[in-house]
């Protein structure tokens, strides 16, 4: 066996259909498309979502509301999971790269606090945003506050 004599297996290949070649082809005339109508004519193309006249689902399904593009998402943490991560993980600083570093946010993350539970360890925070109450309650416990922009 050499490579000028190799061919394929016998049946394995099969030649094109020809279409619009004339009669003697056997897919003259029409060239399989059938007659008359959009899919018979050049440049045909079937529109997206298009269902054969049946309502479209898009159209189907009610619509409800609406998605502010503004809308800020923070990730929240409160009082009491911040005293227990400062346990677990020796935080004297509660700040973005922290909690980047030991995988609780993501690099992109904004960060809020809020105030439920109870903080008892005295922590300096670099965080996006803190409501009232947690701002009030880390000054209590001796904390700093810095918020990043």
């Amino acid at each position: 066996m050499k490579l000028h004599n190799l061919k394929p297996a016998e049946g394995s290949t099969h030649k094109a259909k020809r279409l619009g070649r004339g009669e003697a082809s056997g897919k003259g005339g029409t060239s399989t498309k059938g007659n008359k109508g959009g899919q018979s004519r050049a440049g045909y193309q079937r529109k997206n979502a298009h269902e054969g006249g049946q309502m479209p689902i898009q159209r189907r399904i009610p619509k409800r509301g609406f998605k502010n593009i503004n809308r800020v998402e923070y990730k929240v943490f409160n009082l009491g999971q911040i005293d227990q991560l400062a346990e677990k993980y020796g935080f004297t600083e509660f700040s973005l790269e922290n909690l980047y570093i030991n995988g609780l946010v993501n690099r992109t993350d904004k960060v809020k606090v809020l105030g439920n539970g109870e903080l008892k360890a005295k922590l300096v925070f670099k965080v996006n945003a803190i409501s009232e109450k947690a701002k009030s309650a880390i000054e209590a416990a001796g904390g700093n506050i810095e918020i990043l922009s």
